[in-house]
């Protein structure tokens, strides 16, 4: 039976991109019975959120080229198995070394977007990129989605040692599974193309060389300190704040997520149909400060019918945003860049997911409450709704 490159590809795209966000999101959905096993302070996980984004900013600088030599199967497999590597690090009940498992969690995490990106660049039609790509990129959310719903109830019976260890096994079970793919979808690879410190630069040289890709950077920088501060707080503040149990605080997490999932459908079908890239950022930029604002209001005698709606809308657009981003970079980047463009791009996204975090957990711990980090991250949806309508549409090149 002949099956069709672009959504082929885009399935194998999906599963990777599903498995390395659930790695990357399994200690923070268990972070308080983590945290209470090691007498630790909860607000410690916006370091351990920063170290993984800080190996995902270098990884994904040196992921273009390393694409290109290797091919994006081979590039996901190892960003798989760094992922595991990284879990089991952070199994060990020692601050250092689950530090560095967070480190190797992003080095692992990091690539797999730019290599997504040049195998779907590839094979998708012009018209349907914004879409492709947005369904690619529920694998964020949808890895989230499966973290917040299984990995607390996963730690309750196996502990958090326990939780982190079994989906390690599933990192490496995937990038098995991967290598079957490999002969096909790396055909393309050029394995005589040198490798060099240097290469490092040239996707932030690219970015910043172009207006649009600058400005798309820049407002990605600001919307991932947003996606990253619900994400890896929400379960935390639900539990501490609002009283809810582990378990029904995972479950709100997997709303917020589900709610990511099908935005980034629903948004990108807008982007190719109706509003375009820009507009469609903007609306979203809108939403969110919507979402900061309800997520800081909730009470705990609020019912369901209250928190349901306020978690979809904030994470229907904090979470929802990055295909019709991606989408938007993959077209303004020269011919045959995809990768380099989403490279440098990202570099500067997760170098917002390093700051935002850490930041968010420190205000937390000053003001001992998160209210305020949640009505605080309305200031920077506001900066990208202001840059995204100030920036002139641009051409899209050939």
């Amino acid at each position: 039976m002949t099956r069709s490159p672009a959504w082929w590809g885009l399935g194998v795209t999906l599963a990777i991109q599903s498995m390395v966000s659930m790695a990357l999101l399994t200690l923070p959905v268990m972070a308080p019975e983590a945290a209470r096993a090691l007498g630790a302070s909860p607000g410690l996980l916006g370091v351990y959120v920063a170290l993984a984004y800080l190996g995902a900013m270098g990884a994904s600088l040196a992921a273009g080229a390393a694409t290109a030599r290797y091919g994006a199967i081979r590039i996901s497999q190892i960003g798989l198995l760094l992922c595991g590597l990284g879990l089991l690090l952070s199994a060990v009940p020692v601050l250092p070394v689950m530090g560095l498992g967070a480190w190797l969690i992003g080095l692992g995490y990091g690539p797999i977007t730019p290599a997504s990106s040049h195998l779907l660049a590839r094979s998708t039609p012009p018209a349907q990129m914004a879409l492709v790509f947005s369904i690619k990129q529920t694998g964020v959310p949808l890895g989230g989605l499966v973290a917040g719903a299984l990995v607390p109830m996963t730690a309750l019976w196996l502990g958090w040692q326990g939780a982190l260890l079994s989906v390690a096994g599933l990192c490496l079970l995937c990038a098995l599974g991967a290598q079957g793919l490999r002969t096909e979808f790396d055909a393309d690879r050029q394995r005589q193309l040198p490798l060099a410190m240097g290469d490092l630069l040239s996707p932030v040289r690219l970015v910043l060389g172009q207006r649009a890709l600058s400005l798309l950077a820049l407002c990605s920088f600001f919307f991932s300190i947003i996606q990253l501060s619900l994400t890896t707080y929400l379960v935390t503040y639900l539990h501490e704040t609002q009283a809810y149990s582990l378990v029904t605080a995972g479950l709100a997490l997997s709303v917020a997520q589900a709610a990511g999932v099908v935005g980034r459908i629903a948004w990108g079908w807008v982007a190719d149909r109706f509003l375009g890239a820009r507009r469609t950022l903007i609306t979203l930029a809108g939403l969110m400060v919507l979402g900061c604002v309800s997520v800081a209001c909730l009470q705990p005698s609020m019912g369901w019918w209250l928190v349901g709606p306020a978690l979809w809308v904030f994470g229907s657009s904090a979470i929802g945003w990055n295909g019709v981003y991606l989408s938007e970079v993959a077209r303004q980047a020269p011919p045959g860049q995809a990768s380099v463009a989403t490279g440098g791009t990202l570099a500067i996204t997760f170098l917002g997911v390093v700051l935002g975090p850490a930041l968010f957990g420190a205000i937390a711990s000053a003001s001992g409450s998160f209210r305020l980090g949640y009505a605080l991250l309305a200031v920077p949806a506001l900066v990208c709704a202001g840059v995204l309508w100030a920036r002139p549409a641009t051409p899209r090149p050939t």
